[in-house]
C-alpha cells in the first residue's frame, strides 16, 4: 500500500485501542517490534500517538533475510520511523533451521528464536517491548499448541506481558480481532508491506490461518471469543498449578535447592509431575518434553540404591543421591592435562576459579612451591588434620557426601617439592592450614572459588 506516514486528515484513533496501548506496566522507555506488516505498523502509530513526548519511543526491526522483499521491507520500516521521528534499530540475523524439525515449520521456529535473542540482548531494565499480536494470533497459537499436544500452560496462549531479557514484553492488542485492526489501519491511511511467506501454507500457522480457522469460524462464528474463554480458564488453572508447586517446594526443598525423595514419593503422580516441572522451570532451565513423566518420576524415585537414575535436559540433569533429587547443570570443560598454578595468577578449571596469593606480612623470600592441579586418578590420600592419620580420598569423599558425579571433576591441588608431592587442597571442601587462613607455613594462600551460575 502507498500512503503517508501520518494518519489521514480528520481521522480519530478509536479510544478502546488507545486505552489498551496506554495501559502499560511502569517503564522508562518503549520499543515497538516493527516487522513492517499491518499489525506492527499500526501499533507503532498508536504508540507514537499515545506516548511520544512523554517517554522515549523507539522501534526494532529484525531482518531475517529470508524473503525476496526483505530489503524493501527494511527500507519501508526506516522510512516510516523517520517520518514519525522515531529512532529505529535494524538488526539482520542469520536463521539456522532447527535440527529437530524439517520443512518450513523448522525455519519458522528458528526465525522466531533468532529475533527473540536479539530482543533479549537489546532490552535494558525499565524497557518495554511492545508486540502487535492480536486475538486472531492468539487463536492460531492455541490451536497450534493443541495440535502439538501442549498441556494447560500451552493452551493458556500468549500472556499479555512477561519478562524478556532485562526488560518486559507486552502485547497491548491481544484483545482485538484482526478485522477491526485492518479497518482501523485503512481508515488511518497507513502503509505497510505484505510478507509473501504469509500465503505459504507450508508453514503451520499459515495453514491454520488460511485453511482451518475460516472453516471453523463459518461453523462457529464466535470461535475467537470461545477460545479466549478457554485461554483464560487454562491460564487460571496454570496459576493454581504454580501455586501448588510453590507450596510443595517450600516444604520439600532444602536451602541447597534439592528435593526430598521421600517427600516427593508421598505425592500423587499428577503432583509429582507438576512439582518437577516447576522445580526445573524456576531454576531457569528449559523443561524437557517427555512422553511419560510418570515413568521418569518412578525411575528417579524408586530405582535401586545401586543405580544412578538420571533425567537429561538441555544444559542440566536431574540426579538422585542420598535421599535427595539434585538439579545439576552441565559441567564446564576443563583442561585435558594437569596445569601448574603460578603465584599471582588466576586459573579457570572447569567451573572453578583458582589463584595463589601472598599473605600480608609474609617473607617475600619465601617462594611459593609449585602447585599442580589435577583430578582424581585413584589411590590419593590426604591428611585432614595436622599430625592426624592419612585418609583415602575415595573414603573421605563418601564421608563428606560428595555426589558421585562430582568426584571425578573435583580439582585436586598438589604442592610439589624436591620431586615429592603432597595433596594440600580438594576443591573448596578442604585446604591444608599451610595454604589457608594466615598461611604462616607457606606464606601463600590458596583461593578456590566455584562458579555456581
Amino acid at each position: 500500500m502507498k500512503a503517508g506516514a501520518k494518519p489521514a486528515t480528520g481521522f480519530t484513533w478509536p479510544e478502546a485501542v488507545c486505552a489498551s496501548v496506554r495501559n502499560l506496566p511502569e517503564h522508562d522507555r518503549l520499543w515497538v517490534a516493527l516487522s513492517g506488516g499491518l499489525d506492527s505498523v499500526l501499533l507503532l502509530h498508536l504508540v507514537v500517538h499515545c506516548h511520544q513526548g512523554r517517554v522515549p519511543v523507539g522501534a526494532i526491526h529484525i531482518n531475517h533475510q529470508l524473503q525476496s522483499n526483505a530489503g524493501d521491507t527494511e527500507a519501508h520500516c526506516r522510512a516510516e520511523c523517520k517520518a514519525l521521528g522515531v529512532p529505529v534499530i535494524v538488526r539482520p540475523v542469520t536463521v539456522e533451521k532447527n535440527g529437530t524439525e524439517s520443512g518450513p515449520g523448522g525455519i519458522e521456529e528458528a526465525a522466531r528464536n533468532a529475533r527473540y535473542q536479539v530482543f533479549e540482548e537489546l532490552l535494558e531494565a525499565g524497557d518495554l517491548l511492545l508486540m502487535a499480536h492480536h486475538a486472531d494470533d492468539q487463536a492460531e497459537t492455541m490451536l497450534f499448541r493443541f495440535l502439538r499436544g501442549s498441556g494447560v500452560a500451552g493452551l493458556a496462549g500468549m500472556p499479555r506481558s512477561r519478562a524478556l531479557g532485562a526488560g518486559e514484553l507486552v502485547r497491548p492488542l491481544l484483545e482485538f480481532e484482526r478485522a477491526g485492526l485492518v479497518a482501523c489501519a485503512r481508515q488511518a491511511g497507513l502503509s505497510w508491506v505484505e510478507d509473501p511467506s504469509n500465503a505459504d501454507e507450508g508453514y503451520d500457522r499459515n495453514y491454520l490461518r488460511h485453511a482451518i480457522l475460516p472453516r471453523l469460524r463459518s461453523r462457529w462464528p464466535g470461535l475467537t471469543r470461545r477460545l479466549k474463554h478457554t485461554s483464560s480458564a487454562c491460564a487460571e488453572s496454570e496459576q493454581l498449578h504454580q501455586r501448588l508447586a510453590s507450596l510443595q517446594l517450600g516444604e520439600l526443598m532444602d536451602d541447597a535447592g534439592r528435593l526430598s525423595v521421600e517427600g516427593v514419593q508421598a505425592l500423587s503422580d499428577a503432583e509429582r509431575k507438576n512439582l518437577l516441572f516447576w522445580w526445573i522451570r524456576t531454576s531457569g532451565s528449559p523443561v524437557p518434553t517427555l512422553a511419560d513423566w510418570g515413568q521418569v518420576a518412578n525411575d528417579l524415585l524408586y530405582a535401586g540404591d545401586d543405580r544412578e537414575p538420571e533425567l537429561r535436559g538441555a544444559g542440566f540433569s536431574v540426579r538422585r543421591f542420598q535421599g535427595w533429587l539434585w538439579l545439576v547443570p552441565d559441567p564446564a570443560e576443563f583442561p585435558d592435562s594437569d596445569i601448574l598454578l603460578e603465584p599471582g595468577e588466576s586459573v579457570r578449571w572447569g567451573e572453578w576459579y583458582v589463584r595463589l596469593e601472598p599473605v600480608a606480612g609474609a617473607n617475600p623470600e619465601n617462594a611459593a612451591k609449585p602447585i599442580r592441579i589435577s583430578t582424581r586418578q585413584g589411590g590419593e590420600t590426604l591428611r585432614p588434620h595436622p599430625g592426624g592419620p592419612s585418609r583415602r580420598l575415595k573414603t573421605w569423599f563418601q564421608e563428606q557426601g560428595v555426589p558421585p558425579w562430582e568426584r571425578p571433576r573435583m580439582p585436586l591441588f598438589f604442592a610439589v617439592s624436591e620431586g615429592e608431592e603432597e595433596l594440600v587442597a580438594v576443591g573448596d571442601l578442604w585446604c591444608s592450614d599451610q595454604y589457608s587462613g594466615d598461611a604462616h607455613a607457606a606464606g601463600w594462600r590458596l583461593v578456590v572459588e566455584r562458579d555456581c551460575d
